[in-house]
């Protein structure tokens, strides 16, 4: 299976793929598909990274990815419960070139622009569970109907943007490959120390030109990036271990001292690890 780009695999004369995965871990590899997908997460938690920007999934959470826009779902590991997700998958065109242009559909402009980064809902999103669960039972006809519900759901609903920034090209398949092979071993590793020697490495490129395609297709350093993974890993950990002491927190979430923890912290979230865990912000 290639990794980018990737496709939906639905039959030949279906316009709409209604899928479910119910799967140890999510599929965890860096893609690109070019059709939009609308994602209900029943169970699992873990990173998503959309374009440039790390975010977390859990229980619950609804989901919209942009055709075209790079993301990942990359699950932590669970022992008793299986990742479960319910997802529709659709392109601009799967109607007819014209379709989503008819007068009637105007109002839903604006589900298209909030996809162009990807985003997280944030309101209705009862509404929006109960027309999930009716799609197993329901025929392609019921499909097609319970999309344009959702549709016009998402384009007034609050939501809050996965993303800043989105490369404007196509990942080719060896760029595809490379950025998924930094990704999936920044996400891994990011625990321990890694130095740009390394990371280079990994990408089979020169310090100087990595440096410059990473922030060339992520609008941000490489250890920006970086930073920003640990802090996020750091959040959950805030969230979910109230006993653990924040120092604890800084080492498992990579960081060698907790004064360049508490600064990146700061830098990266706006406040001190501490209010953070106080507040009850979640990640």
């Amino acid at each position: 299976m290639k990794i980018f780009p990737f496709k939906i695999p639905k039959p030949l004369h279906d316009a709409l793929v209604y899928q479910v995965d119910s799967v140890p871990l999510f599929y965890d590899k860096l893609h690109q598909h070019t059709e939009f997908q609308i994602s209900f997460i029943v169970a699992g938690e873990g990173t998503l990274i959309v374009g440039d920007t790390i975010n977390y999934y859990k229980k619950n959470d609804i989901v919209v990815i942009g055709s075209h826009v790079p993301h990942v779902f990359k699950s932590t590991p669970k022992t008793k419960q299986e990742s479960h997700m319910l997802t529709l998958f659709f392109s601009q065109d799967s109607f007819g070139p014209d379709f989503f242009k008819l007068e009637e559909l105007r109002e839903l402009t604006s589900f298209f622009k909030r996809a162009t980064h990807g985003f997280k809902v944030t309101s209705l999103k009862k509404q929006i569970t109960t027309l999930f669960y009716q799609l197993e039972t329901a025929s392609k006809l019921s499909r097609f109907i319970i999309l344009l519900e959702l549709l016009k759901i998402l384009s007034v609903c609050n939501y809050k943007s996965l993303s800043s920034f989105i490369y404007e090209k196509k990942y080719t398949e060896i760029e595809g490959k490379r950025m998924q092979d930094v990704f999936e071993y920044t996400m891994t590793h990011f625990e321990h120390p890694i130095s740009l020697e390394h990371i280079s490495n990994v990408a089979n490129m020169t310090k100087n030109a990595f440096c410059k395609y990473f922030k060339k297709r992520t609008n941000k350093p490489y250890f920006r990036f970086l930073n920003e993974l640990r802090i996020e890993h750091a959040c959950k950990l805030l969230m979910d271990k109230k006993t653990i002491p924040i120092a604890n927190i800084a080492y498992q979430s990579g960081f060698k001292n907790i004064s360049n923890f508490n600064r990146q912290f700061k830098i990266i979230k706006g406040v001190s690890p501490n209010i953070f865990r106080k507040t009850g912000l979640q990640p």
